[in-house]
């Protein structure tokens, strides 16, 4: 057996088979089938008396078949990478080859030509000669695919068929280096359990395939890009993968979904990350409806340089918007953000600003000079600890400076804001979140004080009837138009400070891995997939509502700990539990328990049905809070921030006593 391996691997090595010696095996077939053919017409006894001038004439019928080879360069491919185009060439090289002797000895008939007696022979060597150059090339390529081994050669399995298994296993099949061998298909189609496919055989995922890629010494599992969704699910699977040390390749979470039809090479699926493995839904958006609002239009986004705001940046650009104004700051990543535009999106006016959104005069400069038609506000201090232990930033950024960009947008003719909350809004449980809460509060009591704007007809009957709504005028007197809309969600993957880089970093260290409590589970969403729904809930928004998106199945924190140390192959590296911190949760909630949600035309989006708060009273609140945050005092600060929000109650916090 060594000596047989080692013979292919020579004569499947690039430099064993010059052209010439393709050719001249093509020649010998020709010839054998010369006489085969004479023999089927004749007997033996007359083939071996006219052996002489059978090869002559056979001789002579090369001379057509090597101009037809030539043409058609039937010799210049390589036997191992025969394809069906190859052996359709070869076919119609043997036709043209045939065609051409008959017409040239058709002219000049002589007894003595053995073929010419019998015309149909050039038939039997068009069909015998043609037949076994075919088979010929279809038995190397299948023991190039059989038997060759570079020594680098990993047994896979592949999970899926179909299109993406297929287009896999050929991607895989036709590489010059044969990196991996497929011993296996793994199908979630049962009509496909036990059959064979591409010569390998289909298991069905309901086997023991772990047993069973363990006995057939596979170590990889591949999944097709058609079957990413469903093996995301199979969480007892993936698991059981893991812990038999069994590499799982997929395509990268951050990548486009593969359309089935476009080239698929393997090179494309890389080793899993944490984030290919968690469970999600795919989500689809109208893109021709977010893109008839935003195109042409002036577009200003709040956070721009951080993990949510860099990708609507990334979003909205690709609709063409009239302008963009990005306003972050964080000098260096707006740096990056600028670099970016200008490489990505050169036809696009944009302005890069590094300013704090609680900078009023220069915020107001920007609205007077700009007049942006859509604001999507994602800039807000986010860190649940940091705000726990400063309430007056909480107050000072994210609710003072919403409030700042809600006001300018009324002031200054924006069509629809697009305010970017947190599910830690719902029954808060620490500042972060309550501050958020307000700014929810404030964005909606707004929305409907310029809804029961529209009963009066001008700003003289404003200003004549109701003067709390004077200051809601547009700079230029108009009635205001703004529509508010607010989106909520949970935890988004890779974003900064998130805890996946941060189990990463640990784990890169060697551990412990440090998760606050055993029980504790989050929702997770891909940054790109939130913010499309953000995009979506902006776009279909008529003003006052609360958005909340599906966030799928939640992941606890301690599983998701495990998988990332068993997949990074490290070793003596622990988790170790160091009790939840101030004002976190066991589990975070989309929706208060007063309140319930009404679909909408996009199944991963509802509207919470929320309780609605007066204007005029949400204004005087964020006053009341603004004025206490300048005093630093924390147990003030957020006492009133309870107030505001009753459904507030801390936890693992020195608020606690205030509740």
């Amino acid at each position: 057996m060594k000596l047989l391996s080692r013979l292919l691997n020579w004569y499947f090595s690039r430099t064993a088979l010059p052209y010439w010696c393709i050719l001249l095996i093509d020649y010998a077939i020709i010839i054998f089938s010369g006489f085969l053919g004479y023999y089927l017409f004749n007997d033996l006894g007359n083939l071996v008396n006219n052996f002489w001038l059978i090869l002559r004439d056979i001789c002579i019928l090369l001379i057509p078949y090597t101009i037809s080879f030539r043409l058609l360069h039937t010799y210049s491919g390589i036997f191992r990478y025969s394809s069906f185009v190859d052996l359709g060439r070869i076919a119609f090289a043997m036709i043209l080859g045939s065609v051409i002797a008959f017409l040239v000895y058709l002219p000049f008939p002589s007894k003595e030509n053995t073929f010419l007696k019998h015309p149909t022979l050039l038939v039997l060597i068009l069909l015998f000669a043609t037949s076994f150059m075919c088979a010929i090339r279809v038995i190397v390529k299948m023991m190039y695919d059989s038997f060759r081994n570079d020594g680098l050669s990993k047994r896979i399995f592949i999970f899926g068929t179909q299109n993406g298994g297929i287009s896999l296993a050929k991607s895989i099949r036709n590489e010059t280096l044969k990196r991996y061998t497929i011993k296996g298909f793994v199908s979630p189609d049962a009509n496909m359990k036990g059959k064979w496919l591409m010569g390998t055989p289909v298991w069905g995922e309901d086997e023991n395939i772990v047993e069973i890629m363990q006995k057939r010494r596979a170590n990889i599992l591949m999944v097709s890009p058609l079957q990413t969704a469903h093996f995301r699910e199979q969480d007892a699977f993936i698991n059981d993968l893991i812990a038999a040390n069994i590499k799982i390749m997929m395509m990268p979470f951050s990548e486009e979904e593969w359309d089935g039809k476009s080239e698929l090479r393997y090179s494309q699926l890389h080793e899993v990350d944490i984030e290919d493995l968690l469970p999600r839904d795919k989500i689809e958006v109208d893109m021709l409806a977010i893109g008839r609002q935003l195109n042409a239009n002036r577009v200003l986004i709040t956070g721009a340089a951080g993990s949510i705001g860099n990708e609507m940046v990334n979003q909205v650009a690709r609709f063409e918007p009239k302008e963009m104004i990005l306003i972050d700051q964080a000098e260096t990543p707006m740096h990056d953000v600028r670099r970016m535009m200008a490489s990505k999106y050169p036809n696009i006016r944009c302005h890069t600003i590094v300013a704090s959104i609680t900078n009023k005069t220069f915020m107001e400069e920007i609205f007077h000079r700009f007049r942006p038609e859509y604001v999507f506000h994602a800039a807000a201090y986010k860190h649940v600890p940091m705000m726990e232990d400063n309430p007056a930033m909480a107050v000072q950024n994210n609710v003072y400076g919403t409030r700042i960009i809600a006001d300018l947008s009324v002031k200054y003719g924006t069509k629809k804001f697009v305010m970017i909350s947190t599910d830690k809004a719902v029954n808060p449980t620490n500042v972060m979140g309550c501050s958020k809460r307000i700014c929810e509060i404030y964005c909606q009591s707004l929305n409907n004080a310029i809804e029961e704007m529209k009963q009066y007809k001008n700003a003289e009957e404003i200003k004549e009837n109701n003067t709390t709504y004077c200051s809601l005028l547009q700079a230029n007197g108009s009635l205001p138009c703004t529509q508010f809309v607010t989106t909520r969600f949970g935890n988004v993957l890779g974003s900064n400070g998130s805890v996946i880089p941060i189990f990463r970093e640990q784990i890169a260290k060697g551990g412990p891995v440090t998760v606050t409590h055993p029980d504790i589970i989050r929702y997770f969403m891909l940054i790109p997939e939130a913010c499309k729904l953000v995009l979506e809930a902006g776009t279909m928004g008529k003003g006052g509502e609360i958005f909340v998106f599906d966030m799928g199945k939640p992941v606890r924190i301690a599983t998701l700990a495990q998988r990332m140390i068993t997949l990074s192959g490290a070793t003596g590296c622990k988790i170790e539990f160091t009790g939840l911190r101030d004002g976190e949760k066991l589990y975070e909630e989309v929706l208060n328990d007063a309140e319930h949600t009404l679909p909408t035309v996009h199944p991963k989006i509802m509207v919470a049905k929320v309780r609605e708060y007066d204007y005029e009273q949400a204004r005087l609140n964020e006053e009341r809070l603004l004025e206490a945050s300048y005093t630093y005092d924390d147990m003030a600060i957020v006492k009133i921030m309870k107030e505001i929000v009753p459904e507030f109650k801390s936890r693992q916090s020195k608020y606690e006593v205030l509740d």
